[in-house]
């Protein structure tokens, strides 16, 4: 008898390219995959913080968290802005609008979504790049493998992932979905920033962001239940999942 193939479990992910703690969240996600070698694919799901907070990327917020997460985790390469000023992303909509249009079949899918969406976060917290911008949009979505950056091109012309994104922004505040990461999955289980341990010493911007303590092992529980009995025998005694240096 024939057996059809079992369909590749996803995790779905709601996110701002502009937030520390989801870039956080799902470079340990990627490492825990690709450690494992897990078929699993990750469907971004937008989480436009602009949108909620009516207010631009806020600099004098992310440069904290940067600065907390980065000084517990240094292996992640993260650092402050360091490009001029004029060039800091005002906007993370058009970068999380491309994430969107990239999941259109012409374009690659998820697997290329969720490459685009990583190196995204690479211009923006490694490279420093304006990823408010067309031109640096496509030209980092030149650097991924699975992803036709011609076909995207020609989506994003024609408007795609915006409405995308004012979907997932009244589906967020109707669910509603908790903030900036929420990592879902297909039994309707939410975790709101999985790992993290953190406070402001006071609101911010006047306060500084302090992570207590980051316990990686989420991804390692998540995927544990996701694929049961996949993990290969060379990753079955593997360490915990890490973070990476280039997410």
């Amino acid at each position: 008898m024939f057996n059809a193939p079992r369909p590749t479990p996803t995790v779905t992910v709601w996110s701002d390219i502009g937030c520390p703690w989801a870039t956080l969240a799902l470079a340990t996600l990627r490492t825990a995959i690709e450690q494992r070698n897990a078929a699993v694919d990750i469907d971004h799901r937008a989480f436009p913080l602009e949108l909620f907070n009516a207010g631009p990327t806020p600099q004098d917020i992310v440069d904290p968290e940067i600065v907390a997460i980065a000084s517990l985790l240094p292996e992640l390469g993260w650092s402050c802005w360091s490009a001029p000023a004029s060039s800091y992303p005002v906007t993370t909509l058009p970068a999380m609008a491309a994430v969107q249009a990239a999941k259109h079949p012409d374009v690659g899918g998820l697997r290329a979504s969720d490459q685009l969406d990583a190196a995204l976060r690479q211009a923006f917290y490694i490279d420093h790049r304006c990823i408010s911008i067309h031109s640096v949009i496509l030209d980092t979505a030149r650097t991924c493998p699975d992803l036709d950056p011609v076909q995207l091109e020609r989506q994003l012309a024609q408007g795609a992932g915006i409405a995308a994104i004012h979907h997932d922004f009244e589906q967020a505040r109707s669910l509603p979905i908790q903030g900036s990461p929420v990592v879902e999955t297909a039994d309707g289980a939410r975790h709101h920033n999985p790992g993290a341990t953190y406070h402001w010493t006071s609101p911010p911007p006047t306060g500084f962001a302090r992570l207590e303590h980051y316990d990686p092992q989420w991804a390692e529980d998540l995927l544990d239940q996701l694929t049961p009995g996949r993990r290969s025998e060379a990753d079955a005694g593997a360490p915990p999942a890490g973070v990476p240096s280039r997410w």
